[in-house]
Order: C-alpha cells, then sequence, then structure tokens
C-alpha cells in the first residue's frame, strides 16, 4: 500500500474540519483534508451559515458588552443538568477569539448578529442580540477553478441555484410584488446570478454557508492545504493499545485506491455526524425504530463513518443528550429525478397567516417557537401514534406573499408543487381537510378560534408573538397587533405535510477542552481528534440559539489545531 505523510490529516470539509484546517496551516503544519463527496462543503454549504458566538468583537465595537456570566448562565438555565460547564466556559472564552483570528488573518468575514435574539426570551438572561455572527457575503471569483468543486446550496431553498440570505436579502425577495424598491433590488440580483451562470457555470455573489465554505477554502488554499475530493476514511491507524494507544494516521480510499497517511501530529474527525446512518438512527432516535422515519436535510454524505472510526479506536458516543439529533421538521418534496427534497421548515412558520395542525385538525404547538421546539412539540403529541406528522395550513394571500415550504411565493407557480402532490389545495377549509385526510370539522373550528385570536393578537392556546425571537421571525408590517397573527381567510387554502427531521446531529465522540477524543476512561487519546457534529455537542442536546452547531464547530476547530500544532489554549 502506497503511504504519505503529513502533520495533520483532516477528514470532512465542513465548517469544523476547515476550520481545523485554516488554523493548523496557518501554524505551520502541513495539512491534508479528506472530502468523501465530489463536492467540498457538508452540510455547512447548504447551512445559514450563522454562529453563535457571545461576546463576540462585532457585538462588542457595537457596543453590546456582556460578561462571560451572562452567556454561560443562560446556558446553564437551557441545558440544566447536561450542562458540562468546563467544555461550556472553554467554548465561551475562545469563541471570540476564533472569530479575531479569521476576521485579522483569512479571507473570511463577518457579519453581526446584533438584533437577532436567543430562542427563549423568558429564559433568564436570555439575549436579544449580539451574540450571533454570520459569514459575509464572498465572490466566488476568488475561488477560481475551485468553485466547480463547492457543493451549491440546497435546491429547494435557492430558486436557479441563487443563495438568498436572511435578513434584508431576504425581505426584498417577500416583497418583490409590493415595494417597487424590492422589485428593482430582486431583479438586479436575478439578473446578476443569470449572468454569472453564463459566466462561470453558478452564481458568484455567494452568501450563507456557502460563503462561510468557500471564504474557508481560499483560506486553506492560500496556506497549501491539499483537499482531496472523491476521497473516503476507511479506518484510523493505531490507536487502542497500539504505539502506546496513539493514532498515527489513517486509511483512505479514492478512485486510485487505498492509501495510508501517516499524521504525525493526529487525524480530526469531522464527518458529519450520523444523520444519514441508519444504523445508527435506530439506535438512537426513538421516533425512528428502522432508522427510515426520520428525514434528515443535512447532507447525504453524512453517514456516521466518523464516529464509528472513532469507535473503532476506543471512543465513545455519547448516549447523554436530551436529543440525539438537532431535530426540525422537514416535507418531502419531490425532484425531477425522481427523488425527494427534505426541505427545512425555518422561517414561514412564524410569518402572520400560518398554522399547524395534526390529522385530528387542532393545534399542538406555537408555529412561530424554534424548529426544534415545534419538532419537540410534535414528537410529543404524536407519541404512540403509528404515524408523526402534521401539516402547515395557510390561505392564498399567505402563500402568495410568503411561500410555503419549496412553494415559492409569487410570481412564481405553485402548479408544479400541486402537480406533484406535494401542495395540498382545497376551494374551502373542509375540502383541504379532505384532500390532507385531516379530521375537516376539526380543522374548521380550529381556524375559527384562530381567526378570532388573531384579529385581537393574542394568541391563548400557544402564546405565539409574545417573546423576541417569536417577534422578529414574524412580520411587524403586516399591520395586525401581532407581528405573528392574521386571520387565515383567503380561499383557496393550502398545507404542506411535515415530518420529522434535522439539520444534524447533536450525539458525536466524547470530548475534552482540546477537542481530543476521549476513551472510555476519560482519558485522551493521543493524536486523535474531533470536531462539527463529529464531536458530541457541548449544549447537550437542545438548542438554546440559531448558530450553535457552527459556533463551537469553528470555536473547536480552532482549539484542536492549536493543540496539535503545540501550543496552549490561551
Amino acid at each position: 500500500m502506497q503511504v504519505e505523510h503529513c502533520d495533520l490529516l483532516v477528514a470532512g470539509s465542513g465548517a469544523g474540519g476547515l476550520s481545523t484546517a485554516v488554523v493548523a496551516a496557518h501554524l505551520g503544519l502541513k495539512v491534508i483534508v479528506v472530502e468523501k463527496d465530489s463536492q467540498f462543503g457538508g452540510t455547512t454549504a447548504w447551512s445559514g451559515g450563522w454562529m453563535w458566538v457571545p461576546r463576540n468583537p462585532l457585538a462588542v465595537a457595537a457596543g453590546i458588552v456582556e460578561s462571560i456570566d451572562a452567556p454561560l448562565n443562560y446556558l446553564r438555565h437551557e441545558l440544566g443538568d447536561r450542562c458540562n460547564e468546563p467544555l461550556v466556559r472553554t467554548f465561551l472564552e475562545n469563541a471570540p477569539r476564533m472569530v479575531t483570528f479569521f476576521r485579522e488573518q483569512t479571507a473570511l468575514q463577518f457579519i453581526d448578529g446584533n438584533v437577532i435574539p436567543d430562542f427563549h426570551g423568558n429564559s433568564p438572561d436570555a439575549a436579544t442580540g449580539g451574540r450571533s455572527v454570520c459569514a459575509a457575503p464572498f465572490d466566488g471569483r476568488q475561488l477560481g477553478e475551485h468553485i466547480r468543486h463547492l457543493k451549491p446550496p440546497l435546491r429547494e431553498t435557492a430558486p436557479w441555484g441563487m443563495g438568498i440570505a436572511s435578513g434584508a436579502d431576504i425581505r426584498h425577495f417577500f416583497n418583490a410584488m409590493r415595494s417597487w424598491s424590492s422589485f428593482a433590488y430582486v431583479t438586479r440580483r436575478v439578473l446578476r446570478h443569470w449572468r454569472d451562470r453564463l459566466l462561470h457555470g453558478c452564481g458568484m455573489h455567494l452568501v450563507n454557508g456557502n460563503a462561510l465554505v468557500a471564504a474557508l477554502v481560499r483560506s486553506a488554499l492560500d496556506r497549501n492545504v491539499e483537499i482531496r475530493l472523491n476521497t473516503s476514511l476507511v479506518r484510523l491507524v493505531g490507536g487502542n493499545q497500539h504505539v502506546g494507544g496513539r493514532v498515527t494516521g489513517a486509511i483512505i480510499h479514492s478512485p486510485q485506491g487505498d492509501v495510508e497517511i501517516r499524521a504525525t501530529r493526529g487525524v480530526v474527525l469531522a464527518c458529519g455526524g450520523f444523520p444519514h446512518d441508519i444504523a445508527r438512527k435506530q439506535q438512537l432516535l426513538p421516533h425512528a425504530p428502522s432508522g427510515r422515519e426520520h428525514w434528515s436535510a443535512a447532507a447525504g454524505s453524512c453517514t456516521g463513518e466518523g464516529l464509528r472510526a472513532g469507535e473503532e479506536v476506543g471512543g465513545s458516543v455519547s448516549r447523554n443528550q436530551a436529543s440525539p439529533a438537532a431535530l426540525a421538521p422537514v416535507s418531502l418534496a419531490p425532484r425531477p429525478d425522481g427523488s425527494l427534497g427534505h426541505y427545512p421548515h425555518l422561517l414561514e412558520r412564524a410569518k402572520p397567516g400560518l398554522i399547524s395542525v395534526t390529522r385530528d385538525g387542532v393545534r399542538f404547538t406555537n408555529e412561530a417557537n424554534s424548529y426544534y421546539d415545534f419538532l419537540t412539540d410534535l414528537l410529543r403529541v404524536c407519541d404512540g401514534k403509528p404515524t408523526v406528522e402534521a401539516w402547515l395550513v395557510c390561505d392564498h394571500a399567505f402563500i402568495r406573499h410568503w411561500g410555503l415550504g419549496a412553494a415559492k411565493p409569487a410570481p412564481l407557480p405553485l402548479r408544479p408543487y400541486l402537480r406533484s402532490g406535494y401542495l395540498k389545495r382545497g376551494r374551502t377549509l373542509a375540502a383541504l381537510a379532505t384532500e390532507c385526510g385531516i379530521n375537516a370539522s376539526a380543522l374548521t373550528a380550529t381556524v375559527a378560534c384562530y381567526n378570532s385570536q388573531a384579529a385581537a393578537g393574542v394568541d391563548a392556546d400557544f402564546h405565539k408573538g409574545e417573546t423576541p425571537y417569536n417577534r422578529i421571525q414574524g412580520d411587524a408590517k403586516h399591520g395586525g397587533p401581532n407581528p405573528c397573527m392574521a386571520p387565515i381567510t383567503q380561499a383557496p387554502f393550502y398545507a404542506v405535510r411535515v415530518v420529522p427531521g434535522s439539520l444534524g446531529t447533536f450525539a458525536g465522540l466524547v470530548t475534552d477542552n482540546n477537542a481530543q477524543v476521549l476513551d472510555s476512561s476519560g482519558t485522551p487519546i493521543g493524536g486523535l481528534y474531533a470536531c462539527g457534529n463529529d464531536m458530541n455537542s457541548i449544549m447537550g442536546g437542545h438548542y438554546p440559539s440559531g448558530g450553535i452547531t457552527l459556533g463551537p464547530a469553528m470555536t473547536f476547530g480552532y482549539l484542536a489545531a492549536r493543540h496539535a500544532a503545540a501550543l496552549p489554549p490561551h
């Protein structure tokens, strides 16, 4: 077998793996990144690109200054007895340093999230902003020929492959048929995108997770990091009783065959967790007894090989999580090739004029709460039932303004989604209920009750619109007293079915403060690191705010690289 050498081998090219590679190469290490997919970026490339980083330098520059005790106390309350305080404190201390490093030393720049609240505004020390950053838009031309290897945005969320950023960008798209300035903005964006497609084969104005990956790849290439695509991790070399228990490299498989890469400073597992590993889903997700009743929106290449490799050399995957997965409702959108896209419902649920009901025709949750909370409530009310599902219900005015799942707002047509059966429509609520298999009389009564509450602006049943997170996700300009509520009155009526899914997984390899994988006795396995979703989430399977996956992924990638380079954390 051919043998190659490097200092640090990284398996996976999402935010966790690439951040490790960039920092390690900046510190002088020779780094090889292997990615099993034909494109780099993993699930990160499909994400919103947001990172939860309390006390970040952009917030501080804007005058939002808080001590570490505030976010720490928020997490203590949110995580309860699953709060690993030493690990959480390590994250809170080093996340701002990570942002500073990338701002000052790399192509990755950030925009602030100074008005983005934590998910649970009623919890002690929840913030109304200042704890988030996102990758700034990135010019794809900076990648040169490598742009063709960047995983494009998820097709169901990106019309014509064009990424749309949160905030002002997406507000213009929602208002394109209601405002001349928004119409002009959208026209410019669309024309630029199609021009880029004609000249370069894809859009060059990169946003969200696409911008994050592209900037990290540019930074890695600038430091001579070698990124190998179509190259998968087969197994680790060393570990357990071999070479003093130290991992010394890995066997990888590429189209040219198997190669042993010997890595003097170690191996980093950043393969994206187990969202498409049938066997592990069957073990860890109670609502997926066959492993197939869970439809993750994570990249299909994330099939758990990093976790299996870590276990084979003595690491362990935690089972002490409130949820093993980053739960989110998804809808199954038929594609032209016969496959199903897994559309994550992150945005429209909080907009005024939508409710969610079970097959019984009754509401079960505050639709404006986080995707994690929404699906947690759905799993609770469907516990013991043969099928876990809900329906998002709206009227014609809503769907033409906001869209519904993969069905986009006006002027884009609804017909393809109606024809495929993804989108259901009825001239009356009773007719819609019949189309969906929902209890018709219950749905009619539920909407009547909701409409009366919407007129008053008070959700007496589930308190929609009462927290800062609810309100910022709604629409303060719609004219009603509650930014998340409006009557559902304008026929025809529409619905989309949602089922259990996730944005990724939380249960991962147990690590220490340097992202070193621990064995069953709690001892670090020399030369073995895990980050991203291969590392057990420091949030204990809870979801206290947006960006709690990418923030720790980038931070512990930063710390793993420093440790591999024999530098102290700080």
